[in-house]
């Protein structure tokens, strides 16, 4: 955790105690979760799932805040290029395979099974309605 992010996290708590709310009133007006918010001002960004979270979730507060949203993102982006994430992607065999392809297994088999048992029914309601003479 950088100072940037501490610093950062302090406009947005020093906001959010200016206007007299909790976490939790920004929690129920944002639909962030608390956690989150705290996160965000405590400059704990390892706790997001992903820099894309984090940064949506920064850029609302700030929205709902009234704080310059771009420039908090962008005061963001300048600390992550620091530390750059780098995500590696292992292509292996079977990532282009289609999916929900025809004819993979019997996956058809249970349609026809209810279709065979709807069928049955409607023939037994006939005749027994036959048998009641109700037609």
């Amino acid at each position: 955790m950088g100072d940037n992010e501490r610093e950062i996290g302090e406009i947005f708590k020093i906001k959010r105690k200016e206007l007299n709310l909790s976490l939790k009133e920004v929690e129920n007006s944002t639909s962030i979760r608390s956690t989150y918010l705290g996160a965000i001002e405590e400059g704990k960004k390892d706790q997001f799932l992903s820099s894309v979270y984090m940064l949506g979730f920064i850029s609302q507060y700030a929205k709902f805040l009234g704080i310059e949203k771009d420039r908090i993102v962008c005061e963001y982006l300048k600390s992550f290029e620091e530390k750059a994430e780098k995500h590696d992607f292992a292509y292996g065999i079977g990532t282009l395979e289609v999916r929900g392809a025809h004819g993979g297994g019997v996956k058809w088999l249970p349609n026809l099974i209810w279709a065979i048992l709807c069928a049955l029914i409607l023939v037994f309601a006939y005749f027994f309605s036959k048998y009641l003479n109700l037609f």
